[in-house]
């Protein structure tokens, strides 16, 4: 076992094919919002429904950092909180926000397989922006619907469930006010592809106001005909295309997420 590696049993052998390949996928995703420089230490989380159970969810177990999760290190875990599954060779338990955000997505949007967590610096910096996300850029004009959640502190009333959700709606994207940012698809892909380009739009609206100088606007009836190109259905789910890419560049690198 190399250095630094975490040394687990494999739980490959204990669930079904299905939820396996869910597992290798989202232990990836990991990897990469990690390798994008997209993460908060072992804080935040990263959660996809097992495949055929509505009411269960997989998610980091709290305490590992992105870059040495594995598909065999994920715990699973229901929408009341109950640990159905997790690794015995590791003594972690999951993060209690990430359970109210994740438990309460997944309850309410059954269309919705995938939801991500972040805490980045811009994405933080436009969260305390009464502004908020704004159109003035090709890849902001893909999020014309954003949520928007007021901070109500660390999340981990399950009172706050009723009310991330409400915010949320039916967006793709959640901006969490003066906190963070949440992207949610019907897919790992999808929903990767989402907090990449909704952290590149902030990172890129951050870098144009700090510029100091007059920014363009784009008309109302531009913004919607680019936002219709990025719509689900218009062309293709977004993400998809550039997964497999994705992958290949993580097996060149370091392929033990699929342990």
């Amino acid at each position: 076992m190399p250095l630094g590696r975490l040394a687990i049993r494999s739980m490959r052998d204990q669930v079904s094919l299905e939820e396996w390949d869910a597992r290798v996928n989202l232990a990836a995703c990991y990897r990469l919002v990690a390798h994008y420089g997209m993460v908060d230490m072992a804080a935040n989380h990263i959660s996809v429904r097992v495949p055929g159970h509505h009411d269960q969810f997989l998610i980091n177990a709290y305490g590992l950092f992105y870059e040495e999760i594995t598909a065999s290190s994920l715990m699973k875990i229901d929408v009341n909180g109950e640990v159905l599954a997790k690794n015995p060779d590791l003594d972690y338990g999951f993060n209690r926000a990430g359970f109210v955000i994740h438990s309460a997505i997944h309850q309410a949007r059954r269309d919705v397989d995938c939801v991500i967590h972040t805490h980045t610096a811009m994405g933080m910096a436009v969260s305390a922006m009464k502004c908020g996300l704004l159109p003035m850029t090709q890849t902001a004009m893909r999020f014309a619907k954003v949520g928007y959640h007021d901070y109500e502190s660390v999340a981990i009333d399950l009172a706050e469930q009723e009310r991330l959700v409400r915010d949320l709606g039916d967006a793709d994207v959640m901006i969490l006010r003066n906190h963070g940012l949440i992207a949610c698809a019907p897919s790992i892909p999808e929903a990767f592809s989402n907090i990449w380009r909704l952290e590149l739009a902030c990172t890129a609206q951050v870098h144009a106001m700090s510029a100091g100088t007059d920014l363009i606007a784009v008309s109302k009836d531009v913004v919607e005909r680019t936002n219709h190109l990025y719509h689900r259905n218009t062309r293709r789910p977004w993400g998809v295309l550039e997964w497999p890419g994705l992958l290949r560049m993580l097996d060149r690198r370091d392929p033990s997420y699929r342990e």
